[in-house]
């Protein structure tokens, strides 16, 4: 597990929304998605909700 995937997560966790996230980040949206989906398969496990393609919420509430 690389620890900018955990600060990635740490900063969708804040923000709520992929496209702000990844402004945030310096990124694009579509690697942010791929960083996340990939820390959650490595997890085995969903980390948040995805009411559409660019908000999330944490799966823990």
């Amino acid at each position: 597990m690389d620890s900018r995937v955990l600060e990635y997560f740490v900063v969708t966790a804040e923000e709520g929304n992929i496209t702000r996230e990844a402004e945030r980040l310096l990124m694009t949206q579509p690697t942010l998605s791929r960083q996340l989906k990939g820390l959650e398969e490595e997890l085995g496990v969903a980390l948040f909700k995805r009411s559409n393609q660019t908000s999330t919420s944490l799966t823990l509430n």
